[in-house]
């Protein structure tokens, strides 16, 4: 079905208010419109800067068949000229509007563009909720469009929500055909060249997004010279960032790759085994696809850098939820928020969903300290994993046990439990190959075996450090980095394996038999 047929089937269901949360003013205000047309329906429009105005005379306001929600008996209005309207006095302030509206008695379609900031004051609340009351003796069905709007609870039992359908992909390439037509007619027939990479890029990346954000970045990407390149990429990307969830949603640009990682070989295997399942290659029909994996593990030993290689390995967008933006002191802003990521994380697919210390966005008390706010996000995270069907495959990553919410824990919220520990004697080693290669040194020159052997209990963002600060000292001595320099860096060094042994040794007693070593 369209969003025609979806907006006729919620003005069809008798809820007095529909509540649509969208940017696309001219897109949902043409909708509305038809739906109403095609349903017989009489139409009006309000704004604080139009008052109330009739957009249709074509259908009798006064009887209605109460079954249906459709006008009985209408008749076309002879001499009808398009774009007609009638604009009816004193109804530019809201309350004036929905006095009219209450006292006039006619049953119709009633858009109210923006009516959001005028929605804290009781009068409005208490006219809406009168309008409500009447639906059964005049069928009124009001329409509130704005980017964001949310009802008492005593109003929002009257309201339905109704929600446009993002393009999908198929949807993208038309629109993306439609801009590059456009551009070869408004440009004496100079057609859009560019490289096929790119453009499948720009196809993937248009995805999460609306109709007029769709437009406006594919104009950003050739507008300038007619070409699509790699940097056109990155620019529709930085946008896009900005565009996506109030900034709660981040693309991460680079992902990296698996030989990125040193260790980890179980992890590795798992991930590459579900690859061509969750790529939906061919042949893996009836496999179920990957939901995701917990990286629960000793911090600085590189469950963030493998949650971004993940979707650089399985060539996929990489999508990092940020809790702090997500939190909202309004009530029932965050929980809005979150399933505003989630659903853009949908439309998305296939995309990895990152989280990061996802023990700190979510509470473990009950909520009792901020409301129940963490409580209730922590329910809607939990329903959307349960019941999601998008291939969005989420790494949550955790260094704290104590900090997890139970139901988090739960056998099938996630595929696997991945623990990940200070990395073995081989790991340890090529973990030294990958940061000295980074810095253009050649690890053949060391003695890898004397560098594991003394970075025992190290975890590899304290190796990296090593490596660093051994080439600051190489620097300021003159002398060239080698093995005994990077030794007594190490030896320097107190790990956080010493630091804070306790807590380590408590958190591999409650892994050794609850998850899979990622190594």
């Amino acid at each position: 079905m369209d969003d025609l047929n979806d907006l006729r089937l919620v003005l069809r269901s008798r809820f007095p208010i529909v509540i649509v949360e969208s940017h696309e003013e001219t897109k949902v205000r043409a909708l509305v419109q038809k739906a109403a047309a095609t349903d017989e329906l009489a139409f009006f429009t309000w704004s604080v800067a139009d008052g109330l105005a009739r957009e249709n005379f074509k259908y009798d306001v006064h009887h209605v068949d109460h079954r249906f929600g459709t006008v009985e008996g209408h008749t076309s209005a002879l001499g009808e000229k398009k774009g007609r309207t009638h604009v009816f006095e004193d109804t530019h302030a809201l309350m004036q509007a929905l006095r009219h509206i209450d006292r006039s008695g006619d049953a119709g379609v009633y858009l109210l563009c923006d009516a959001h900031p005028f929605l804290d004051d009781p009068v409005n609340l208490r006219l809406l909720k009168e309008i409500s009351h009447g639906y059964a003796e005049c069928a009124r069905t009001l329409v509130l469009l704005s980017p964001a709007l949310e009802l008492p609870p005593d109003l929002a039992r009257h309201a339905a929500r109704f929600k446009l359908r993002l393009p999908d992909a198929t949807a993208i390439r038309a629109m993306i055909k439609n801009e590059f037509d456009l551009y070869a007619v408004q440009n004496k027939g100079r057609r859009v060249t560019g490289d096929p990479e790119a453009l499948s890029l720009l196809q993937q990346h248009l995805l999460g997004l609306c109709e007029e954000d769709i437009k406006r970045l594919i104009s950003l990407a050739i507008r300038d010279d007619g070409e699509l390149t790699m940097n056109d990429i990155s620019r529709v990307l930085k946008n896009k960032q900005e565009m996506l969830a109030d900034g709660a949603l981040d693309i991460e640009i680079d992902t990296g790759s698996m030989d990125q990682i040193g260790g980890m070989a179980s992890l590795k295997r798992w991930l590459t085994q579900r690859r061509a399942v969750f790529t939906g290659a061919p042949g893996t029909q009836g496999l179920d696809t990957p939901r995701g994996v917990l990286l629960l593990g000793v911090q600085g030993c590189g469950k963030s850098l493998a949650a971004k290689t993940i979707a650089g390995a399985w060539g996929v967008p990489l999508l990092r939820l940020d809790f702090g933006a997500l939190y909202n002191k309004f009530h029932g802003e965050t929980e809005r928020n979150l399933r505003a990521v989630l659903q853009s994380a949908d439309a998305m697919a296939p995309c990895v969903l990152w989280i990061d210390e996802i023990e700190k966005g979510l509470a473990t008390d009950g909520g009792d300290s901020d409301g129940g706010v963490s409580r209730r996000v922590l329910g809607t995270l939990l329903t959307w994993m349960s019941e999601r069907k998008a291939r969005v495959f989420m790494v949550a990553t955790a260094n704290d046990i104590t900090g997890m919410a139970p139901e988090l824990l739960r056998k099938g919220r996630f595929d696997e439990i991945f623990f990940v520990d200070l990395p073995l004697a081989p790991a340890r080693v090529e973990i030294f190959s990958i940061h000295l290669r980074r810095r253009q040194l050649d690890p053949a020159a060391f003695d890898l075996r004397q560098l594991a052997e003394a970075a025992e209990g190290f975890a590899g963002a304290e190796i990296e450090q090593a490596v660093v600060s051994a080439l600051y000292e190489s620097h300021v001595s003159g002398q060239p980095i080698s093995t005994a320099s990077l030794v007594a860096e190490l030896q320097r060094t107190r790990p956080l394996s010493v630091v804070m042994a306790e807590k380590i040794e408590d958190l591999r007693a409650w892994a050794a038999d609850r998850t899979v070593m990622a190594d």
